[in-house]
């Protein structure tokens, strides 16, 4: 028999309503089967929808099922925060001074700090340089001369990033993707804002990222945590990114995400704004 399950949508990697990326959370998600979950993530047609539920393991606060309209994540960022948010708001209380969650790719620290959430970035499962063959598809569908990638990196965190870097932000915002070509690929594309170029500079954003996740049913996605902690790790270790800093993603889109990263000692924290839209009941 369905019951009532307190349940939130929230709009994450923003303090602006609409501007972010949205995400469904069943706070009471204990009892509900796989097909449940995923019929519902179907349902709601979302990039992801998460389900949270008791912890299995004694280290962590909650454990959270994070589900796209397809398939179910071992981890994805914006779902990360935008989980912990609900899970605060219905009266979470951490067991110590950061927040654990538990998810398919163990436990992962969040902390609430600076006036938003922020998530310590995984280990990358997969790294290094992009093989030529995957090289070449990027390129077709992005309409690229093989000048036009400055460098490229496996950034796959869980969900299966690759990533490409392009010489200008401007760059990035101009691509129109062909996307039977891009199709099977997750691709992270980002470029850097210059001194004097044209672009949201007055916000001190240092670079546009842009995300195709063609195999999933949504074409972009307007602002991915998971992504943005892979593209961290390669470029603050690469020496191609400072220590801390604030990109931007889903101007395309008509978004304003924004995701501040920040690196303290071995540790990159991702984090941004969560915002409440919707809270209420849902009968599943």
């Amino acid at each position: 028999m369905p019951e009532l399950r307190r349940f939130a949508q929230v709009d994450v990697f923003t303090a602006a309503p609409l501007k972010g990326n949205p995400l469904a959370v069943v706070v009471d998600g204990d009892g509900l089967s796989d097909a449940e979950m995923q019929a519902f993530a179907n349902w709601t047609n979302l990039s992801e929808t998460t389900f949270l539920l008791p912890p299995t393991d004694a280290a962590a606060d909650y454990r959270v099922r994070i589900f796209t309209t397809v398939r179910e994540l071992p981890f994805a960022g914006h779902p990360t925060l935008g989980s912990c948010h609900a899970w605060l708001a219905a009266g979470g209380q951490p067991k110590g001074e950061v927040i654990m969650q538990q998810c398919g790719v163990g436990l992962v620290a969040i902390r609430h700090e600076h006036g938003h959430l922020s998530f310590a970035a995984p280990p990358l499962k997969r790294s290094g340089p992009v093989e030529e063959a995957t090289l070449s598809r990027i390129r077709e569908g992005l309409g690229l001369a093989p000048e036009d990638i400055v460098d490229h990196q496996w950034v796959d965190n869980g969900p299966g990033w690759c990533a490409v870097m392009l010489a200008s932000a401007e760059q990035v915002l101009a691509l129109r993707p062909d996307w039977a070509r891009l199709r099977g690929l997750e691709l992270g594309v980002i470029g850097p804002y210059k001194v004097g170029a044209v672009g949201p500079r007055s916000d001190g954003l240092q670079f546009e990222v842009r995300a195709f996740i063609s195999s999933d049913g949504v074409p972009e996605d307007p602002v991915t945590g998971s992504l943005n902690a892979g593209l961290a790790q390669w470029l603050i270790g690469a020496g191609m990114a400072p220590e801390s800093y604030v990109a931007s993603q889903g101007t395309v889109l008509g978004r304003a995400g924004r995701i501040h990263v920040e690196r303290e000692g071995s540790v990159i924290w991702i984090g941004g704004n969560v915002t409440p839209l919707v809270l209420g009941h849902v009968k599943l």
